[in-house]
């Protein structure tokens, strides 16, 4: 006869997924207003990277389209997301047996170390890089091999130094998520042709689209010399489809087949697939994107400058700036309605990750900056 549990016995647990930090994501704006008694409509989210124009127009007639199609949502998607890889497949110049689909690109990254890791492996990831690569590979009870960060980047030279007999995996963000740091492309190929063939890399290129031209680099050549490489991207930055869960990885096909073997069926949803290939298209709407980043930018660079503050050039659609007491700046920056994202989690207690907005949002985070500086300091 089974046991019977007690009450208030814990729950039996592998002790690495016990030891797991659950992952924090940006303040919503819903909450914030219960919280502080505020208007949700005068609220100002720069917390979690997303596109302020939202959903291409595109990718909205897209659902449209497939709602009406459907008639309801009650069948289940296409699991092979035929339509979506095939695009993407036309894309990049790669068959679509290279590609796989996820739930956001940090369904790929689970992917990966899904695969790949297990107790007795290790994977290699730099300092102040994405929390999931830490959540991945300890959730899967292998050895984390965090390497020390160069300039708050990646450090590609010790990265191959810190690689073990058991490193089965390594994550490169580029550029970097929360710092914004880029590795240019000379350096990432001559990495590239220096990791051993046993170990996958996950080149993590969510915020690709934000590059300036002169950086521009199509990653899937590397792909087709590298049976080792994985690239991931998203749907949910530039392409403005956060919400909708999107992403993708590009890798051969043996490795491509080895993530297909542990991802869910049906992770991507209809009206998802339809809204990315809409959205894939919209050249126009992805350079309205890059624009307005660009403009935005500035905008808040020149707003750190005027307060002296010390902050890393990014090429992504944020930046981290440096405010002392982040915790108590944040604070007060809730208080005046403007949510921003504190970083102690990631090594950096004194700096705040900030999204680039609309020009108006941007004003009102830069209007209330000084006012939150100046209570969090006691001033």
């Amino acid at each position: 006869m089974a046991a019977v549990m007690k009450a208030n016995e814990p729950v039996p647990a592998l002790p690495y997924v016990r030891a797991i930090a659950p992952y924090q994501a940006g303040k919503p704006i819903e909450e914030l207003a219960r919280e502080f008694g505020l208007r949700a409509e005068e609220i100002v989210k720069l917390a979690s990277n997303e596109n302020p124009l939202g959903m291409p127009p595109s990718a909205r007639s897209a659902i449209a389209r497939a709602l009406e199609h459907l008639g309801d949502a009650g069948r289940y998607p296409d699991s092979n997301g035929f339509e979506l890889k095939a695009a993407l497949a036309s894309k990049y110049g790669v068959p679509a047996e290279w590609i796989t689909l996820g739930n956001g690109s940090n369904d790929i990254l689970e992917l990966a170390a899904a695969a790949l890791l297990a107790p007795g492996t290790s994977c290699v990831y730099a300092q102040h890089s994405f929390a999931v690569y830490a959540l991945a590979t300890q959730s899967r009870g292998a050895r984390a091999i965090v390497v020390p960060a160069k300039n708050l980047g990646h450090d590609l030279n010790a990265m191959l130094a810190a690689i073990a007999p058991d490193t089965r995996l390594m994550y490169v963000a580029n550029p970097n998520n929360p710092t914004g740091t880029f590795i240019v492309h000379s350096q990432v190929a001559a990495f590239l042709a220096r990791v051993p063939k046993e170990v996958v890399v996950v080149l993590d290129e969510a915020y690709n689209e934000y590059l300036p031209p002169e950086h521009r680099f199509d990653s899937t050549a590397w792909v087709k010399q590298h049976p080792n490489l994985l690239v991931s991207r998203t749907f949910s930055k530039a392409f403005g489809l956060a919400g909708l869960r999107v992403g993708y990885g590009i890798a051969q096909a043996e490795l491509t087949d080895l993530l297909n073997r542990v991802r869910q069926p049906f992770n991507v949803n209809t009206l998802a697939q339809a809204a990315a290939v809409a959205a894939l298209g919209d050249a126009e709407f992805l350079r309205k994107s890059y624009e307005l980043n660009l403009r935005g930018m500035r905008q808040l660079i020149e707003g750190f400058d005027a307060l002296a503050l010390e902050h890393v050039p990014s090429f992504g659609n944020f930046v981290l700036v440096k405010v002392g007491p982040a915790a108590k700046v944040y604070h007060e920056l809730l208080k005046r309605g403007v949510i921003v994202r504190p970083v102690a989690n990631y090594g950096l207690p004194e700096w705040l990750r900030v999204t680039v907005g609309l020009p108006e949002e941007n004003a009102k985070f830069l209007a209330a900056l000084p006012e939150a500086l100046a209570a969090a300091r006691g001033g």
